[in-house]
């Protein structure tokens, strides 16, 4: 089969690679029907996350069907589309059962976090892939829903809901700003309303992203290279700033904008994945009392979402502005790594 190959930092081929094996029982077999690239991917590929093997398939959503199951598989039958999750997790060791299951212990040669998938083992950007403890880490696809909605489940959708949303604590009424109107905050964008926030503020240098923003659910946006883009904001919360400012970046300068922002008592949630360190003034954030959250999706929200976007309530197609079939991977990547010139979201492979 083939496969979208990580060749070291700056190096990816689509090319031949061995099938997939049932390595373990609870594994099964997939044939990639759709996967989409994620920012993670590109840190991947900038040579960023040196745990990752030189030769290793990346991705790490899918939606596909199964063709083989091992034997301890029940719930599972050849023939059944699934859903890949981002995470994949035991279901039954400590964090797991606590809910952490970002950070299952179970897989084999993971040091304490679930992303295996293009981190550690093979991920889905090919034409078959091996999906470890596959009945707690698939989901069944509902009659209806298309993969251009399906796949936006296995990451974007459960992040900016569960670490933007969720870890923000937000409440019905709140006013939230949304700095970074990229897939995971605007992903945070579709999903504040299930919380019942009335205000939604989308904080960004792309003009064409806030306008997209909009269409998911951002009541007003301000663009963040006006020289008075914080008195915009302020004036959108009668001066008193945000209830919760979620940061979908991955930069100090947007962290540092999102306790600009927050009313006392309020709440920043950070869902953007930072490579450097950022300072923070504590000196000034203790004394009004704000919250700061941050973490891994567990994907613990991700059947609540799918029955939403099954039964029409939560419209998520439009996240995929551009589709490739498999053998254009190489310039899917180049229009997704590229998205300031040209507008990508999210970017559908099937």
């Amino acid at each position: 089969m083939k496969g979208l190959v990580y060749g070291g930092p700056g190096i990816r081929e689509w090319t031949d690679v061995p099938d997939p094996k049932i390595l373990q029982p609870t594994d099964v077999i997939v044939k990639m029907e759709a996967t989409t690239i994620c920012g993670s991917d590109l840190h991947v590929l900038k040579g960023d996350v040196p745990e990752t093997p030189v030769g290793t398939v990346l991705g790490h959503e899918g939606v596909g069907v199964v063709t083989e199951v091992g034997d301890a598989v029940t719930a599972i039958r050849v023939g059944d589309r699934l859903l890949l999750s981002c995470m994949t997790t035991c279901g039954h060791c400590v964090n797991c059962r606590k809910g952490l299951l970002s950070h299952c212990l179970g897989e084999e040669g993971v040091p304490g976090d679930a992303w295996v998938f293009g981190h550690y083992l093979n991920g889905t950007q090919a034409e078959y892939v091996r999906v470890p403890y596959a009945e707690t880490s698939t989901y069944k696809i509902p009659e209806g829903v298309e993969d251009r909605s399906a796949i936006l489940l296995s990451d974007i959708l459960p992040t900016g809901f569960e670490i933007g949303v969720q870890n923000g604590q937000v409440k019905p009424g709140d006013t939230v700003a949304v700095i970074g109107a990229g897939p995971v905050g605007l992903a945070a964008v579709a999903t504040a309303g299930l919380q019942g926030a009335a205000k939604i503020i989308s904080v960004d240098l792309d003009d064409n992203r806030l306008a997209r923003a909009e269409e998911f659910g951002a009541t007003a946006g301000v663009n963040s290279g006006a020289a008075e883009w914080r008195e915009q904001l302020l004036a959108l919360t009668d001066g008193e700033g945000v209830d919760v400012a979620m940061e979908a970046v991955g930069i100090p300068p947007t962290l540092q904008m999102a306790t600009e922002i927050v009313r006392p008592g309020g709440h920043v949630a950070n869902v953007g994945v930072h490579g450097k360190p950022v300072e923070i003034a504590m000196e000034k954030l203790w004394t009004k009392n704000i919250t700061i959250t941050m973490g891994l999706v567990n994907t613990t929200s991700l059947e609540m979402l799918l029955n939403l976007v099954a039964a029409g309530k939560l419209a998520v197609d439009r996240f995929v502005t551009h589709e490739f079939a498999f053998d254009e991977f190489e310039k899917a990547y180049d229009v997704f790594a590229n998205a300031a010139k040209t507008n990508a979201l999210k970017v559908l492979i099937h």
